[in-house]
């Protein structure tokens, strides 16, 4: 068989190539055989906002399991809303990781108080803690408020008490919101869209 180098060079790399690759365990057929589902096929689909900053940015959860009275779903995937006028699908370095976050074993999942001269916080269920928070605003507003100011005239203020809202409501929330802590007499109110 006549050869010259160059092809003596292809032939050995093709047979080389070839029985490198049987020898992986690749076999064309199996591959090809093969279907897989994305993915994302049977996730649920939710969409929210990014927890992060006053932006605001819009996310699309996907998240699996059985849908089952007692059942939790996991998220398994996080990514950028493209319908979302804020972002349009593109999300910051912190925003792209939202899953880790998600699943970190340091995220506080349960409301936690620490006692005045206490260096150890404890756990609250939901109730107790929003009990407490009314609770201590009542005080603090029976304390504080201001039905008069020195000339006789009605003003109505709680000066003690501020209120950060968040950037991610809509419109008709932060209307809804910022009417309510106005009848407490509160008058210390920001969003956090301003900082």
């Amino acid at each position: 068989m006549n050869m010259n180098r160059r092809q003596f060079f292809k032939v050995c790399s093709a047979g080389l190539g070839g029985s490198s690759i049987a020898l992986m365990g690749f076999s064309p057929t199996a591959a090809l055989a093969e279907v897989r589902t994305f993915k994302l096929a049977r996730a649920t689909e939710t969409r929210n906002t990014c927890p992060y900053c006053s932006v605001a940015c819009g996310v699309i959860l996907y998240s699996m399991g059985d849908k089952a009275k007692n059942a939790k779903s996991r998220i398994i995937h996080i990514e950028g809303d493209p319908d979302n006028p804020v972002n349009r699908g593109s999300l910051c370095p912190k925003g792209a990781g939202l899953l880790d976050m998600v699943h970190s074993p340091k995220r506080l999942m349960h409301p936690e108080v620490r006692e005045a001269g206490s260096t150890e916080w404890k756990r609250l269920s939901w109730d107790d803690a929003l009990t407490r928070i009314a609770k201590l605003m009542k005080e603090d507003r029976d304390a504080n408020f201001i039905a008069k100011n020195t000339a006789g005239d009605t003003v109505n203020r709680w000066m003690t008490m501020g209120l950060l809202a968040s950037s991610a409501s809509n419109n008709e929330g932060g209307y809804l919101t910022h009417k309510v802590f106005r009848n407490l007499g509160i008058l210390s109110l920001d969003t956090q869209a301003r900082i």
